[in-house]
């Protein structure tokens, strides 16, 4: 059985963790808050170049880029987003999980990582798989530079050939109780997603064609773009909730330890108190 000071060191160790956990929760809420605000700033300019995507691609017949150009997928790329630290749950171990089943879905296949995030590198570095590229310690400073960097990446591999394919895994926000894990097809772009009936007229200018092939590139960078965006602001609602979580717990293990530590008091009390009395009538005995 524990003594009392192994009971007290204890108490006093989980109430400093508890602090340490309410700390990091409160920092996980501000970004998730200022993670989301960034979010809501990108949506609407997403939106309008998917609307204007989905209005070029219902009137031009055979748009001519190199990023419509599809080929048979025998060499995949999978562009894996996760967090540069743990302490956040499920986060990480999703998206890691996610990533093996695609790559299981494939077996047979050529498939490569582009690698952004810190564990997903770790991880899949110590392991026997072929990684492309990694992005680290990104989201300390994210910016569209980011994106635009990992767009260049991948464009510039799928256009020389070096894959026929590439896909994006992340977590997207929902809610900060909920993450949805997405595997969605980057390269090449499929501009039957885009096809519809749009209630805009617009006049363009010097072209159709023209402006599709200029604006793919920056749907991509968009694209990208939110998938940062999106990975960030869960992986901050799951530390958020992990860390609540946690706090939880310590509070929940103090309360225990400190009715071990009371029980405990009570009888030492107790001996004494008997070896006391025991010490007393053998006194009075022997007398």
């Amino acid at each position: 059985m524990a003594t009392l000071r192994e009971i007290r060191g204890r108490i006093k160790g989980v109430k400093n963790t508890q602090q340490i956990t309410k700390a990091m929760k409160m920092v996980a809420a501000a970004k998730m808050k200022r993670a989301q605000d960034r979010m809501l700033a990108a949506r609407p300019y997403a939106v309008k170049i998917k609307e204007l995507i989905q209005n070029l691609a219902a009137s031009v017949d055979n748009p001519d880029s190199p990023l419509l150009v599809v080929r048979p997928q025998e060499k995949i790329l999978l562009v894996v987003v996760a967090a540069d630290k743990g302490l956040c749950g499920a986060f990480n171990g999703n998206v890691i999980k996610s990533t093996l089943q695609e790559i299981s879905r494939n077996s047979g296949k050529d498939v490569s990582l582009l690698c952004v995030g810190k564990k997903v590198h770790e991880f899949f570095s110590k392991r026997d798989y072929s990684i492309y590229k990694s992005h680290v310690q990104i989201f300390q400073h994210l910016d569209f530079t980011n994106a635009q960097t990992i767009t260049n990446e991948v464009v510039e591999a799928f256009v020389s050939g070096e894959f026929d394919a590439v896909k994006l895994i992340f977590n997207e926000f929902k809610s900060v109780g909920s993450q949805q894990l997405v595997v969605s097809d980057l390269l090449p772009v499929n501009v039957d997603d885009f096809e519809g009936v749009t209630s805009t007229e617009y006049l363009y200018e010097p072209g159709q064609p023209e402006i599709l092939k200029a604006l793919l590139p920056r749907y991509l960078n968009t694209q990208v773009w939110r998938a940062l965006l999106e990975s960030f602001a869960s992986e901050q609602a799951a530390r958020m909730i992990a860390m609540e979580n946690a706090t939880e717990n310590a509070k929940e293990l103090i309360r225990d330890l400190t009715l071990q530590f009371n029980k405990a008091r009570q009888a030492a009390i107790t001996t004494e108190i008997l070896e006391i009395v025991g010490g007393a009538e053998a006194l009075k005995a022997s007398s």
